[in-house]
């Protein structure tokens, strides 16, 4: 569960750190206070994009930080592993994000080690499940709809082998759409593609040789100067008056003479004899080696056509010798496919007929068994609906078969009759956004008893609704809290009596600015609060009484 968030600079917040519990966690306050703040922090730390508009005035950055103590470890550990991080040794998890004023932006950890928006972001998914005031306008979308009827049938696996297999299908189309077209444009095709060929393969590229060549050539541009260098050397090594193979030469004398009286001499002038054969020998190399370089402008006229040979393949084809050379590749590969477009057609004819037909096989299986969920569905969200004051509400899940598409061969439509005789409508033609957020609600208590994330986290999913419908909610959010640790900011008591732990969102001016804090409420300061939600900011004492009993219903 989320154990703690603390914020600091962020908005209207200078620095807060929340203690949330299990169970269902009530955050209430004024309208403006700055509730929201709440949940875009935890928004920035499950890989939001940031903006620095966000921090505080006055504040070089702000930043945010949760942590989440982990009953179930297992999906997260597996997670972690795949993003190459460090595995948990404990069940704790711990959420870094800071945002910058200056150019160096944001960064983000997770444990300590930096990780990327999309880490964060893979990681958020596995552990908070948010739900915005908005958020119920995805209900409306055939996407969503099918999305949530695989969550619920957990089909991934079916649907998965039919994702690979319409991946494959498509692929084939796109070579045989390639291989398509008149006789004219396929003739210019492959008359520009020969020219291709032709000129890459007679270009006769090599990474290798292009390095050599360019390494020659360095040579030949600088033949003077090496001549004098090497002429210098060769001077000074052999032959000079005084050169070096002279001089060892009386030193050799020398040692010789020394040899019967200390008998290590030996083995100097041994040493000594063999660096004078060396040095004679690297004379020698050096003579051969820069013979003929200012002397053969053929091989030096081949160097600078083969430099421009590379310079200008690279410009067409690079820009690297790499580059070109995969170029050539592919033109080979299309010009076969082209010269022998017949036959390419009709095996990918074959081709294509045995992937559609495992194709549409394996939308079967995955529309069989969406079928088969969402009776079960249907039951479910109604069964929950008549929790929520749809006392005679009925829903369906309805599933018909089309073409293939990247989903399956199926289109799902939610439909909706919240009240007997206006008969079944698709749910985007309903205009109550309260009886949406109510059917969102539903949807996510049934999906709640199937999903392993453990934190859900709902921003005004009462919106438009009020008494004893809000006092549904409120029950059905508890029950939800059962199961998971539920977060839920509400102006509705009806819903806030029910939380296992409540927080006030409070703004105020304190030395000229205004700032935001979050305080957890308990005895008569969550009654006050309670008692504001019900009449406003004068507190009576009938409004008391009434946030007592409230509170003394649901054992608060």
């Amino acid at each position: 569960m989320l154990t703690s968030l603390r914020i600091k600079n962020l908005a209207l917040v200078e620095e807060s750190r929340v203690q949330f519990g299990p169970g269902l966690n009530i955050i209430t306050g004024e309208t403006g206070a700055g509730k929201s703040i709440l949940m875009g922090a935890l928004g920035l730390l499950l890989g939001e994009r940031a903006d620095k508009s966000l921090i505080r005035s006055g504040a070089d950055h702000c930043s945010a930080e949760a942590m989440f103590e982990l009953a179930e470890a297992g999906p997260i550990r597996q997670v972690l592993e795949d993003l190459g991080l460090d595995s948990l040794e404990e069940p704790t998890l711990i959420i870094r994000r800071q945002i910058r004023a200056n150019g160096s932006g944001s960064h983000a950890w997770i444990n300590d080690q930096p990780v990327t928006l999309h880490a964060l972001k893979q990681v958020g998914d596995c552990l908070v499940d948010m739900h915005g005031p908005y958020d119920h306008q995805s209900l409306l979308h055939a996407d969503a709809q099918r999305d949530i009827l695989d969550a619920f049938g957990q089909h991934a696996k079916p649907r998965a082998e039919y994702q690979a297999r319409y991946t494959e299908w498509r692929e084939l189309e796109r070579r045989r759409q390639a291989l398509m077209g008149d006789d004219s444009e396929v003739a210019a095709q492959i008359e520009l593609l020969t020219y291709k060929v032709n000129e890459l393969q007679d270009a006769d590229l090599s990474e290798a040789e292009e390095e050599e060549v360019r390494q020659e050539h360095a040579v030949f541009g600088h033949a003077q100067r090496i001549m004098e260098l090497a002429n210098g050397v060769a001077m000074r090594l052999t032959e000079e008056d005084g050169a070096v193979v002279d001089l060892l030469a009386g030193a050799l004398k020398a040692l010789r003479e020394l040899s019967p009286l200390l008998p290590e001499a030996e083995a100097w002038h041994d040493e000594l004899d063999a660096a004078s054969t060396r040095i004679r020998e690297v004379a020698t190399e050096l003579a051969e080696r820069v013979e003929g370089i200012d002397a053969d402008p053929a091989r030096l006229a081949w160097l600078d056509e083969r430099i421009t040979v590379y310079q200008k393949m690279k410009r067409k084809y690079g820009p690297t010798v790499t580059d070109a050379l995969q170029q050539l590749d592919q033109a080979r590969q299309r010009l076969q496919d082209l010269q022998g477009r017949d036959q390419q057609l009709a095996e990918l004819a074959g081709e294509q007929a045995q992937v559609r037909q495992a194709l549409l096989a394996a939308g079967k299986t995955l529309h069989r068994q969406r079928c088969q969920a969402a009776g079960k569905l249907a039951k479910a969200i109604t069964a929950e609906l008549r929790l929520l004051g749809f006392a005679s509400g009925q829903f369906e899940v309805q599933v018909n078969s089309g073409d293939p598409e990247p989903t399956g061969l199926d289109a799902v439509e939610f439909l909706f009759e919240p009240n007997p005789g206006e008969g079944m409508r698709p749910l985007r033609q309903i205009a109550s956004s309260g009886e949406i957020s109510r059917v969102m609600l539903a949807i996510k208590a049934v999906l709640a008893r199937h999903d392993q994330i453990p934190v859900l986290v709902f921003d005004e999913i009462d919106a438009n609704i009020g008494g004893e419908m809000g006092a549904a909610v409120g029950r059905k959010l508890a029950a939800v809290a059962a199961h998971h640790q539920v977060c839920c900011i509400t102006h509705l008591p009806q819903v806030a009596m029910y939380g296992t732990t409540h927080f006030a969102v409070r703004k105020a001016v304190v030395g000229q600015r205004t700032r935001t804090d979050v305080v957890p409420l308990t005895g008569d300061e969550r009654i006050e609060e309670m008692a504001r939600m019900l009449g406003g900011k004068e507190l009576t004492e009938h409004t008391l009484t009434h946030a007592r009993e409230l509170l003394a219903k649901v054992g608060g």
